[in-house]
């Protein structure tokens, strides 16, 4: 599977205005890892238990079916792994049949194997990917290899999801308001007429009997009690408003926050993608270090970063690369295993995260000249039990202090790193290039 195509479609979906740019972007992820193979994503209609409408990719574009399937035609144990979601769930041997009734035969040349997959909206189903692929005797399922590309897709429809149902309830709000309104404005201009006909009739004149009088009398009555009901429904309405608008915003917040994650995502497999491309490419074991200290260093936003791998037949660490040290500092000095910051996080093999200036003005391994901030993570670099090194952050560009959940994501980019540095025998070669010592 390239990352290259997985990386992509992060970047397509992020920068996807609506679900047809988003299904079409998933389309040609499809097409690149097997071109032979459809995917279609079936609309649910949750309160009549409806598969409604079938959304296909055709190129640029995405054609609408309308299919209108009961959801209790799949089999019992599809339909609960469908309701659970996260997985795709396998038609096997009854996969041309349903693909008949989803009217996904017509895709194929020949038979096929179907796989469904639900998609839930805030615990619920809302729609269904299904991949239709050839059946092959050979080789490992599309449906396994493009589960990761569902499961990005999956976030992106969430997010249009949670738009649609903020526009929507705008809309209603919007309506009912406005009926509201409407009413009121009605009835009041109805009793403004009955009180100036009421005031400017004169005693006795034509057509004013008391049986008029006591008519005009309960009219004004009548158009006082509906004003004060318009009212009424007006506050209730402003009520729910101010209730909607809240829970708007705490829905903006969310889709704000899973916006950001995916983006961060989308960066992170970008970087990825580059560090693999340059390994493939460079023979020079300097730039591959900058390479993955940059793929730690830029993920992260350190403005301070480094480097340190271990050097051969030693006890020690030098620095491989590094980025906004001091200008004493430089490549290729050593420091023992156990000693300072980075020699006692080698030593234990356990990250260091330090989140708190206060802590870390008292910090007792703040002597270590390479980390002077009061925040920084480091972390050790270990492959098959091997210790490969340490890599070293601090000085946070944007938000300036690191947090738990960023020493989750170093541990994912140290893997690459400790993979693509033991491979390349980067710690041998750069050793002997820069002369660490």
């Amino acid at each position: 599977m390239p990352p290259r195509t997985l990386a992509s479609l992060a970047h397509a979906l992020g920068a996807a205005s609506d679900l047809d740019a988003a299904l079409v972007a998933l389309g040609e992820a499809l097409a690149e890892v097997d071109r032979s193979a459809h995917i279609a994503v079936v609309s649910y209609d949750a309160r009549r238990q409806l598969l409604r409408e079938r959304l296909t990719p055709e190129g640029s574009q995405v054609i609408r079916t309308r299919i209108d399937t009961t959801f209790d035609h799949l089999p019992a144990r599809v339909r609960s792994l469908i309701m659970a979601g996260g997985q795709f769930a396998d038609l096997a041997e009854e996969s041309d049949e349903y693909a008949r009734i989803l009217q996904l035969q017509s895709l194929l040349d020949e038979e096929g194997l179907l796989a469904l997959r639900g998609v839930p909206t805030d615990g619920h189903l809302s729609a269904v990917v299904a991949l239709y692929e050839p059946r092959r005797f050979f080789g490992t399922r599309v449906m396994e290899r493009f589960a990761p590309y569902v499961a990005l897709f999956e976030l992106a429809y969430a997010r249009f999801a949670e738009r649609e149902a903020r526009n929507e309830a705008v809309r209603t709000l919007e309506d009912v308001t406005q009926r509201v309104h409407g009413e009121y404005v009605k009835h009041l201009a109805a009793l403004e007429q009955e009180l100036a006909a009421a005031r400017n009739t004169p005693a006795g004149g034509e057509g004013l009997t008391p049986e008029r009088l006591l008519a005009l009398e309960a009219e004004v009555a009548r158009a006082k009690e509906e004003a004060r009901r318009a009212a009424r429904r007006a506050d209730a309405v402003e009520g729910q408003v101010t209730a909607a608008v809240s829970q708007l915003e705490q829905a903006h917040v969310e889709l704000h926050r899973r916006s950001e994650a995916l983006r961060q995502k989308t960066r992170t497999l970008y970087l990825i993608d580059r560090v693999l491309t340059l390994d493939a490419a460079t023979e020079d074991p300097r730039q591959l270090a900058e390479g993955l200290l940059a793929l730690v260093g830029d993920d992260m936003q350190a403005q301070r970063c480094s480097l340190m791998l271990r050097a051969p037949d030693t006890q020690e660490l030098y620095i491989a690369a590094a980025k906004g040290l001091a200008p004493e500092v430089s490549e290729g000095k050593r420091i023992r295993i156990g000693e300072g910051v980075a020699g006692k996080v080698a030593a234990s093999r356990q990250p260091l995260l330090v989140t708190d200036v206060e802590q870390a003005r008292g910090h007792p391994l703040l002597g270590d000249e390479y980390l002077t901030t009061g925040s920084f993570i480091s972390f050790p670099l270990v492959y098959h039990g091997d210790l490969v090194g340490v890599v070293n952050l601090t000085n946070r560009a944007q938000r300036g202090v690191y947090v738990e959940e960023d020493v989750e994501r170093v541990r994912l980019l140290a893997l690459v790193i400790s993979l693509i540095a033991s491979h390349a025998g980067l710690a041998e070669r750069l050793s002997e290039t820069i002369g660490a010592g």
